[in-house]
């Protein structure tokens, strides 16, 4: 077995992968003579920094759960919705999710929030930062089992660890006394401390009625709805624009 060989196997065995993969390239006879000692050294280095990267943005977006696999890419800014591109190019550079912000995104049925949601929270993944995906139904309905079986602690602890737990559908249906409690809980923990989005169909006017009780209602709000970046969208549904367009969609939305 000769050296460069046995350095291919020590790499592997450590699961230096991105590194492993730039020395056998290297090893070709076209690169071989081309590269010095120190760009040798920097190409390794630098191929390794980007395999780890991407591995930590794969398992970041794997963890999340996101409803939709949606890009800054995707978002399509010429449809007719109310939605400010400079606002979300400004949202894009995730300094809000680093400053413990928040976001509310409202908007009629099909307007694209989900889409928009899961869009934010694969860029707070580029950035590195961890996102969990929940629709308000499962997150309570997830939380009440929890409850149940005596890991609830230890759900609102890994909920509060997240940089950004996005809660889509939310207000579909007024809570009941279980689910308004956990939802102050859930707000409490991350309120200055980490970043929570809300998708919502319903104007934020009427959230104090989804609550259902005026003062958890009001502490709720206190938490989020007063200081909170707010993307308001309007019009009709994506798909009936697209329709209208005879275009294939930008936005998937199902």
């Amino acid at each position: 077995m000769n050296s460069n060989q046995a350095t291919l196997e020590k790499m592997d065995r450590m699961s230096l992968r991105g590194m492993a993969q730039a020395f056998r390239r290297s090893l070709e006879p076209a690169q071989r003579a081309a590269l010095t000692a120190d760009e040798l050294v920097s190409l390794l280095i630098d191929a390794e920094w980007d395999e780890r990267q991407n591995r930590r943005v794969s398992r970041l977006m794997r963890e999340a759960r996101f409803r939709y696999r949606a890009g800054f890419e995707h978002i399509d800014f010429d449809l007719s919705r109310g939605l400010d591109k400079n606002q979300l190019l400004r949202l894009s550079d995730c300094r809000w999710i680093e400053n413990h912000e928040d976001l509310i995104i409202t908007g009629p049925c099909g307007s694209g929030k989900s889409f928009l949601a899961s869009a934010l929270g694969q860029q707070a993944c580029l950035y590195g930062h961890s996102v969990l995906y929940w629709s308000a139904s499962k997150l309570f309905e997830n939380l009440k089992l929890c409850k149940a079986d005596g890991s609830y602690l230890r759900e609102l602890s890994r909920l509060s660890k997240r940089k950004l737990l996005i809660v889509d559908d939310y207000g579909l249906e007024v809570l009941d006394t279980q689910s308004r409690l956990m939802l102050l809980e859930i707000l409490e923990d991350r309120h200055g401390r980490a970043s929570s989005l809300f998708a919502s169909q319903l104007p934020v006017s009427s959230w104090h009625e989804v609550v259902g009780d005026p003062t958890i209602g009001d502490a709720v709000c206190d938490r989020i709805v007063h200081t909170a970046h707010r993307i308001e969208l309007k019009g009709e549904s994506v798909r009936k624009l697209y329709a209208q367009r005879q275009t294939p969609p930008r936005e998937r939305i199902p």
